[in-house]
């Protein structure tokens, strides 16, 4: 008993890690917008917790952990007499209880629509995004989440090589990153942000040390968020898993700011914090499993695929203002794909089985998010019109400003 409790402790205190990243993906967003659409920003956020866990309680955990049902609970905790699991086995487990997993699950199914939040800021109707963002967690994140976390054919995809996906670089941050970029794709480019020629045109962010304070929230976040996915206080495991978060993260930085550097003569500070972030996406698949110099190979490539994939979407004609889909996407599959290069089981066979479920993964969020931003395009529309994006979003769609005028007439 005392054992489960100091694991149930350690649990909790990762999932308030988690809740606590939602804050700095905030400051993220807005630092790298500009400030006419704050508080937009700051209301898809607040959505995303709150809409998020309700309607992952509803039906979004209920699809991922079958067997499991929170909604059973919920109601036996209201009506007297109904039998339910989590009221009859709270310990079902060992290392936590059915609510602390329920808990720390939900804050993983909104972190994977605040991805598409970042990617769509300052263009997109808000009744648009909170369509999207309910059917993309009710529906296909879980879905995939079943396919390994709960017990799913991507864990026994093949006889002694299942696919392996720690805590998520694939289940959680592919899964926002391709609804991201579908999103974007029949979105379209933020006003200004491509010249006549189709040339790249920086619009500079409002407040980049907000940015910086939201990339260091992430990260302390991230100790929650993969050392909570060893789901016990194990001291060992956990242990391994920070180092090789924060190495992998360092290494991430570096990569990033050093090859940006190299391609564009400057020092970016945007490209080295989404050099961490990267990092950070690209360690989550296999943090249990790396030796330290491992993380830091996997971390300097992930800050290399930032800044490649930064110039990817430009050639593309396809804007992300705050770099989301080459973090979580492009980062992502990477990090997924090195536990077969790098993890216990590493071979072809498993990277072949990576890769596999990588692209079935990827397949899967691309058909749904297509018909999900279709329909949703045709019912209320997407993109706001030119004159409400030019005056912005907070304006225009929420009727007032982040900060007051203060100027003296």
């Amino acid at each position: 008993m005392e054992l489960l409790t100091i694991n149930n402790v350690w649990m909790m205190i990762c999932t308030a890690l988690v809740f606590f990243m939602h804050l700095g993906f905030s400051f993220l967003e807005i630092g790298l917008t500009r400030q006419k659409n704050t508080i937009n920003i700051l209301f898809k956020n607040f959505f995303v917790i709150t809409t998020g866990l309700i309607v992952y309680c509803l039906v979004g955990f209920n699809l991922m952990y079958p067997s499991e049902w929170i909604i059973e609970g919920v109601l036996g905790a209201i009506v007297p007499g109904l039998d339910s699991v989590a009221a009859t086995d709270l310990s079902y487990n060992e290392g936590y209880t059915y609510w602390t997993d329920f808990l720390f699950q939900g804050m993983f199914a909104a972190t994977a629509a605040t991805i598409i939040s970042g990617a769509v800021a300052e263009r997109i109707k808000i009744n648009s995004f909170i369509l999207i963002a309910i059917l993309y967690v009710v529906i296909v994140y879980p879905i995939v989440g079943s396919w390994q976390w709960g017990g799913g054919f991507f864990s026994t995809f093949t006889k002694g090589f299942g696919f392996y996906d720690f805590a998520g670089s694939t289940l959680v941050h592919s899964v926002g990153g391709w609804g991201a970029l579908v999103v974007i794709y029949f979105l379209g480019a933020r006003k200004g942000k491509f010249d006549s020629n189709g040339k790249p045109l920086a619009i500079p962010g409002s407040n980049l040390p907000l940015s910086a304070a939201g990339v260091l929230i992430l990260w302390l976040g991230w100790f929650g968020f993969n050392g909570g996915s060893v789901l016990s206080a194990d001291p060992s495991l956990t242990s391994l898993t920070l180092v090789t978060t924060c190495l992998a993260a360092a290494a991430g930085g570096i990569g990033a700011a050093v090859f940006s550097r190299i391609l564009y003569k400057n020092l970016d500070l945007t490209m080295f914090m989404n050099g961490i972030l990267g990092g950070l996406v690209g360690i989550t698949a296999g943090a249990d499993q790396m030796l330290p110099t491992s993380a830091i190979l996997i971390g300097l490539i992930a800050g290399v695929i930032v800044v490649l994939s930064v110039s990817l979407l430009d050639k593309c004609k396809l804007d992300d203002p705050v770099g989301a889909i080459p973090v979580h996407l492009f980062c992502g599959i990477w990090g997924t794909l090195a536990v077969g290069i790098f993890g216990e089981m590493a071979g072809f066979d498993q990277f072949m089985v990576q890769l596999a479920c990588v692209g079935i993964a990827g397949l899967f969020c691309v058909v749904c998010a297509t018909i999900i931003t279709l329909s949703v395009k045709s019912i209320v529309g997407l993109r706001v019109d030119a004159k409400e994006e030019e005056e912005g979003l907070d304006i225009a769609e929420h009727g007032t400003r982040a900060y007051g005028d203060f100027s003296i007439n």
